[in-house]
């Protein structure tokens, strides 16, 4: 081989080289990496503010990407590529709202995640706003990981017993920082589930 050939060979194959390294590395930061989407429906902001302070607690985790959308934004690749799906709603009438219940009767019938159960072992977990302390928050978040436990999800509380929530009428007007903070929790304590599964599920398929 003349010498410019062969100089000209070994300088592609360097190239190569070099560029290939970090394809690599992002593939291997890509299958470390967390997606954890987080949906709401809200009216008057309360559950909206919730969601971002849910948001904020996930992202504190390092290595997770967090997807923040309302529910009718939600697309059937949004579902499909998360790791965790945690879902807000305000309480209509002591149970979540008309749109968040769309939303999951969506998951059939608009995404198809049934017969294969296509958000098996994905985590999931919820959150609500109320006017009132017993106005049905607590009904709300079961119903809403109800849904979640038909699909067989893996469901998580955080932020209290069956998720973070906030009384936003009355001697409690609005969102405060400890509901806030609870919402953070909630974000922080999926996000952290989620990455435990992932690279439980990652180190079994070695084996």
């Amino acid at each position: 081989m003349a010498a410019p050939v062969r100089w000209f060979v070994m300088l592609c194959a360097g190239a190569l080289a070099l560029t290939a390294v970090p394809c690599l590395a992002a593939d291997a930061a890509d299958s470390d990496s967390v997606t954890v989407l987080v949906t709401y429906h809200s009216l008057s902001g309360s559950t909206e503010k919730m969601a971002r302070a849910v948001a904020e607690g996930a992202r504190a985790v390092p290595g997770v990407r967090v997807v923040l959308k309302r529910v009718g934004e939600v697309t059937g690749p949004d579902l499909f590529s998360s790791d965790a799906v945690i879902v807000g709603s305000p309480v209509y009438w002591s149970n979540m709202s008309g749109e968040v219940k769309t939303f999951f009767d969506n998951w059939q019938f608009k995404f198809g995640v049934f017969p294969e159960f296509k958000m098996r072992n994905k985590v999931g977990a919820a959150f609500a706003t109320g006017g009132q302390v017993s106005g049905g928050k607590e009904v709300t978040m079961l119903t809403i990981l109800a849904a979640m436990l038909g699909n067989q999800m893996i469901v998580v509380s955080g932020g209290g017993a069956f998720g973070a929530s906030a009384t936003t009428e009355g001697d409690s007007p609005g969102i405060d920082d400890k509901e806030l903070a609870d919402a953070r929790d909630l974000g922080r304590r999926v996000a952290e589930v989620a990455a435990i599964i992932k690279r439980g599920a990652r180190n079994n398929s070695k084996e």
